[in-house]
């Protein structure tokens, strides 16, 4: 439809337009900021990956106007034909569900003896920012018209918002309901599905129930706000909303938090529960809310380096465990993303030199185990040819001049320590077991397995102290979780590969040392020394015990231990019962004691737990 030119009649059309629901009157409009997700704002169309046409077009006058949408790129970008030079066409694109937009993105004209043109290409959702917006396509040609906006429905799979409840394979209500001048509001969730509806209860009519959807765990919710509002009808007590859901696939919003709120008719007064994310399964539950903190833009989880390729290798673990796709997109934006050079403060606090090397030989070593995972998952030979890059470099400080052996800690070879040395060895046995008729490989994992026995690092009691003095004895430094993992990954692997079975006593040894001693585990559930009093975990000790649960699994997987294979569950179950919130959002401590501060560190930690029950019992 067009809005005429003519004052008083296009004034009361728009009027008329927007009372019976048509179109919006216009609205206070928004500048434009570049807005990046897997690509930045005014991408050329000829680089999109998909072309649809998800709204019907628009004759204005005799021109065409057309909305086009690439799914894969989350962009869209508008078109005129049949035109005339002079004609224009542009988007507008909306935070809040269309009451005001950024308007003119990407405007062109028809230039002389042309009959058409396009814009460039825009972000339709705003993942790093926790937006989810809708885009429409605009043009003039003697009058304004715009299509319908896209995507005003959020669909995760065939699970689409304004679902019936009745539908639903689940009813839970996680969180307590609230009162509200004797009305009872309270928040029903599908966990299964991952949709929720409202419900007013105890009520009169004209009582109203709504939801409020956010996308970064209640802190905004211009997008999501009165969904589903709903009336108490006359001669009723109690109403419900539709249902909603809380993942968006196509945006690559994931993690969307819902509450549930009403209004007692004749008050102004509004109550709410609160948020709640959905727990389809444990895992999945803890990877949308760690997917939550990915950067889309730059591929991996701010501000920290190392801790970003363990994030990543727990995720594809969950995907190869759980058989869940959904964040496999993660890897290749990662890879792509970071393997070139970056400066010093830009990835980490040391220069990155191009494929995940830095002057931190053990930060490099974590990346080629991600890639080796990634590999496993994909098959995608550059995954392992940039593994094999990576420890290759690792290798080049393995030095005999020194203790004998073992990998310095950094460039400057001031350290040897059990975390590059458990990391150099467990890569050297993936790398034997992945590349075909290896000799090198093998040979170098063996060497590095006597040195690691003989090095003095694992102590009388069966644990992996830190690392060795400059006279190359044991230095009794701290007992950490994922050193005391790493040693019992490296070993089971190479028990696997060689069936030496020195190799699967010594990851035995370990692990029953992990799992007994107060050192790691206090009542049944792995502890750091962090973890203990009023002391708190730094940024790279939060990650550290889901490293450990991997490798220990793996073991569990390698014996059919009932022993280690309970003791993994009993992690899950603690996590799950004492260390989440209503946000699904997983703490530093797993006994649930206080401080116990969560951020996507000591998420990526605790998923890789869950990650690890869901392998070994098929609960997915």
């Amino acid at each position: 439809m067009s809005l005429r030119t003519h004052p008083v009649l296009g004034g009361l059309l728009a009027l008329f337009l927007a009372l019976t629901g048509l179109v919006a009157l216009p609205a206070p409009s928004h500048a434009a900021t570049p807005v990046c997700a897997l690509a930045c704002d005014t991408l050329d169309p000829s680089r999109a990956r998909q072309e649809n046409f998800p709204v019907p077009d628009r004759n204005i006058n005799g021109r065409i106007l057309r909305l086009h949408v690439s799914d894969p790129d989350d962009m869209a970008w508008a078109s005129i034909d049949d035109g005339v030079p002079g004609d224009s066409v542009w988007l507008d694109r909306s935070w809040d569900r269309g009451a005001t937009w950024e308007p003119l993105l990407g405007k062109a004209s028809v230039p002389g003896t042309w009959t058409g043109t396009r814009t460039l290409m825009y972000n339709i959702t705003d993942p790093v920012g926790h937006r989810r917006g809708w885009i429409r396509a605009c043009a003039d040609a003697a009058a304004v018209t715009c299509t319908d906006w896209v995507y005003p429905t959020v669909c995760d799979g065939s699970r689409c918002d304004g679902a019936d409840p009745a539908t639903a394979a689940g009813d839970d209500t996680p969180v307590p309901s609230t009162s509200l001048f004797g009305r009872t509001i309270s928040l029903h969730v599908d966990q299964s599905g991952g949709m929720a509806w409202g419900v007013v209860a105890d009520g009169a009519a004209g009582d109203e129930i709504w939801l409020d959807r956010s996308w970064d765990g209640g802190a905004s919710w211009p997008e999501g706000s009165s969904l589903g509002r709903t009336s108490v009808p006359s001669g009723a007590a109690s109403a419900r909303t539709a249902m909603v859901a809380t993942r968006d696939p196509r945006g690559l919003l994931y993690g969307g938090a819902v509450r549930a709120c009403g209004r007692a008719a004749g008050h102004q007064e509004g109550s709410c529960t609160a948020w709640v994310r959905p727990a389809p399964t444990r895992a999945r539950a803890a990877a949308d809310a760690l997917m939550a903190s990915y950067r889309t833009d730059e591929g991996w989880w701010h501000s920290s380096w190392w801790n970003s390729a363990v994030a990543l290798t727990t995720l594809v673990d969950f995907a190869e465990r759980t058989g869940r796709g959904d964040y496999d997109w993660a890897i290749a934006r990662t890879f792509e993303q970071n393997r070139g050079v970056f400066p010093a403060g830009a990835r980490s606090s040391d220069p990155v030199e191009g494929h995940f090397i830095s002057r931190a030989v053990d930060d490099a070593a974590w990346w080629a185990v991600a890639w080796l995972t990634a590999y496993d998952r994909t098959g995608e030979r550059r995954y392992l040819d940039e593994a094999v890059t990576i420890t290759d470099y690792v290798h080049q400080y393995w030095d005999t001049g020194t203790c004998g052996g073992g990998v310095w800690w950094d460039r400057e070879r001031t350290y040897k320590n059990a975390v590059t040395n458990g990391l150099y060895l467990w890569l050297a046995t993936a790398l034997h077991q992945r590349i075909g008729g290896d000799t090198v490989w093998g040979a170098r994992a063996a060497t590095a397995a006597d040195w690691y026995l003989a090095s003095g690092m694992i102590n009388s009691s069966g644990l992996v102290n830190d690392g060795l003095t400059a006279g190359c004895g044991n230095n009794g430094q701290t007992v950490w979780s994922y050193n005391q993992g790493l040693a019992i990954g490296a070993f089971t692997q190479l028990w696997r590969s060689t069936g030496d079975g020195r190799y699967l006593e010594t990851a035995e040894r370990l692990a029953d040392a992990a799992v007994s001693s107060p050192a790691l585990t206090r009542d049944g559930v792995l502890t750091e020394s962090c973890d203990l009093g009023t002391n708190s975990c730094d940024d790279n000790q939060k990650q550290f015990k889901g490293i450990f649960v991997r490798h220990l699994a793996d073991l569990a997987d390698a014996t059919g231990s009932a022993a280690y294979r309970a003791y993994v569950v009993k992690q899950a179950d603690s996590i799950w019962a004492t260390d989440r919130d209503s946000l699904n959002r997983l703490g530093q401590r797993w006994s649930g004691t206080s401080p116990n501060p969560s951020d996507w560190r000591t998420q990526s930690s605790a998923l890789e737990a869950l990650t690890a029950a869901a392998r070994l019992t098929g609960s997915g």
